[in-house]
């Protein structure tokens, strides 16, 4: 279950917002409470207020929490003896959830964003929800900043949104990947996905789904939306 809170407290964050907005979620077993710069309507129009100052690549999408990472949750807690004690990757953490569940199971976690802006809020949501923080670290996936082949695994959930963004993320994971590692996507269905899936069968990749599950509506969504959670590996 997933539903808005009607509380707000202060915030200064880059700037972003003047008060806070809290949403709670059930995930992996337990409650998470987030707090989160505004809704992705306020940021967008903030952006477009200024069309000289636009850029695609650095659309807010990082405020708003999708079903995937709700779905992606539950996959990691069904897998926590898979990644207790490992080095584990969470690429385009957004606001957090599934790097603290990760942390939470017992994984080594290390969370990326594009967006600084997004890991103080994470960094803050950790704190919220009494997790351990995770390694947090403003990362571009086409410029990776880890060590080479040292991720036992790596997850996101609905990280691509364009086709341009697949061949950046099979590399990454090709470089970040350690041996025998795998990744985790979590994706609601869209078009791209289909696209990733193709590159895999092309380029040295398998993948096979996992696991799915249905996500009950969200403040950002109006229907319930099913999620599939893909296993990708390199072919033996």
């Amino acid at each position: 279950m997933t539903e808005l809170t009607s509380e707000f407290s202060q915030s200064e964050t880059h700037g972003l917002t003047e008060y806070t907005p809290h949403i709670s979620v059930r995930a992996a077993g337990r409650l998470w409470r987030l707090s989160r710069a505004a809704d992705l309507e306020q940021l967008w129009d903030a952006m477009t207020a200024s069309p000289d100052d636009f850029d695609d690549e650095r659309l807010p999408y990082w405020t708003e929490l999708w079903p995937s990472s709700v779905a992606l949750a539950g996959w990691l807690a069904q897998q926590r003896q898979c990644i207790a004690g490992q080095h584990c990757l969470d690429i385009g953490c957004g606001l957090g959830l599934t790097a603290m569940v990760g942390q939470w199971l017992g994984a080594k976690m290390t969370a990326m964003d594009y967006e600084e802006a997004a890991l103080h809020f994470a960094a803050r949501n950790a704190d919220i929800n009494e997790v351990p923080q995770p390694l947090w670290t403003v990362m571009d996936w086409r410029r990776p900043a880890v060590r080479a082949q040292s991720m036992h695994r790596i997850w996101g959930g609905d990280i691509m949104y364009e086709k341009r963004f697949v061949a950046p993320v099979l590399r990454f994971l090709d470089h970040a990947l350690a041996p025998g590692g795998a990744a985790w996507v979590a994706e609601p269905g869209r078009t791209v996905y289909d696209a990733f899936l193709h590159a895999l069968q092309n380029g040295g990749w398998q993948g096979r789904r996992v696991y799915h599950e249905t996500v009950d509506p969200l403040y950002a969504q109006p229907v319930p939306v099913t999620v599939h959670v893909w296993e990708i590996s390199r072919r033996a």
